[in-house]
């Protein structure tokens, strides 16, 4: 897994094109894959074979912890869409094609993965489904005979895909965090011929490997899913209070504040419950939110002239380093916003 991060970061560094052509051939690749296994399901369906179907909800629990905790894992699998928001810079028209392309991927991402799971179902009974570490490949075992070295492979370029989905997404999030002054300014620094935030894109690389330390992936899920919801509910909330206080203010994509509202409660089932039910870890997520405090504190919240010299002095040498070593150098926004003017003139 190392090498894979590495080798998508080192794409993603190269070529935005590469990285996004990339993203394109593992999709369709996965979504083939997916349809394959709906289509096997549905024709042991056909077959009338669906004893495992008479009772699906044996052994489970109605406790609201367990729930919320479960709901960390499902709601990961369903985060493009949030991801999506984080290349809005680099979508065409993005007032039109980013709810556009989330209304159209929703719908159909929550069917793909209905009708899989049924699949999964069909073909494999509870003891089995619990019992393996990768229900694909089981499935595939179980159902595809010769053809079952497919699934390992759907799997693999599965994973390759998401994770380079992932790397382009956060890499966007610290290059943008940095330009607006709340990480350090030399994520904001930008190739000079390739156009792509070489630093962000390392970074992230480097940060990737340090929580591959954490060897349960279901640990580290809930470590960050709780910190996630927390400061997406907060976020969400803002822009609640932004409606109220700052009426006016314009809103390239505006929705009715039901919406917003059911999503802020949601959040907080997600939040607050699993502190009950799971409340170590929830901590654990809390101190990692936490430790961010000093840094807001003295990176953000002091002005220029009160921050510690030594500090400045460090970071300004840092940034001058990684320009030389990475031959970046930092968006001019006031040049593009005055090219822009004058071409619309």
């Amino acid at each position: 897994f190392n090498f894979l991060c590495c080798s998508l970061t080192f794409i993603n560094c190269v070529n935005v094109k590469w990285g996004t052509r990339v993203q394109d051939l593992f999709t369709y690749a996965k979504v083939m894959a997916l349809i394959m296994v709906i289509t096997v399901g549905l024709y042991k369906i056909s077959q009338g074979e669906t004893e495992n179907l008479k009772d699906p909800f044996e052994g489970s629990t109605t406790d609201a912890g367990f729930i919320a905790l479960a709901l960390y894992s499902a709601l990961f699998s369903y985060s493009g869409w949030d991801t999506l928001n984080f290349v809005t810079e680099e979508m065409k028209n993005p007032e039109r094609n980013l709810p556009l392309s989330i209304a159209i991927s929703m719908p159909i991402v929550t069917i793909i993965y209905l009708l899989t799971n049924v699949a999964y179902y069909i073909v494999l009974d509870m003891s089995a489904l619990l019992a393996s570490d990768a229900v694909a490949v089981t499935f595939g075992n179980e159902a595809l005979s010769h053809a079952k070295w497919i699934i390992p492979i759907a799997v693999a370029m599965s994973c390759y895909g998401g994770l380079n989905s992932s790397i382009i997404a956060a890499s966007r999030l610290f290059y943008v965090g940095a330009r607006e002054g709340h990480l350090p300014n030399s994520l904001s620094l930008i190739h000079i011929k390739r156009f792509t935030p070489v630093p962000a894109l390392i970074f992230n690389g480097l940060m990737s490997l340090i929580y591959l330390l954490v060897e349960d992936v279901f640990l580290l899920i809930n470590y960050y899913c709780f910190s996630y919801w927390f400061f997406v509910g907060l976020s969400i909330a803002g822009l609640i209070y932004l409606r109220y206080t700052q009426p006016d203010r314009r809103r390239p994509i505006k929705l009715s504040l039901f919406f917003p509202v059911v999503y802020c409660f949601c959040t907080l089932f997600l939040v607050i419950i699993p502190l009950y039910s799971d409340t170590i870890n929830s901590l654990i997520g809390i101190g990692i939110a936490l430790s961010g405090i000093p840094a807001y504190f003295l990176g953000v919240y002091l002005t220029v002239e009160k921050r510690p010299w030594y500090l400045q002095k460090l970071f300004a040498t840092i940034t001058k380093y990684i320009q030389m070593l990475f031959c970046c150098c930092q968006e001019d926004h006031d040049l593009e916003t005055e090219t822009s003017e004058t071409k619309a003139k």
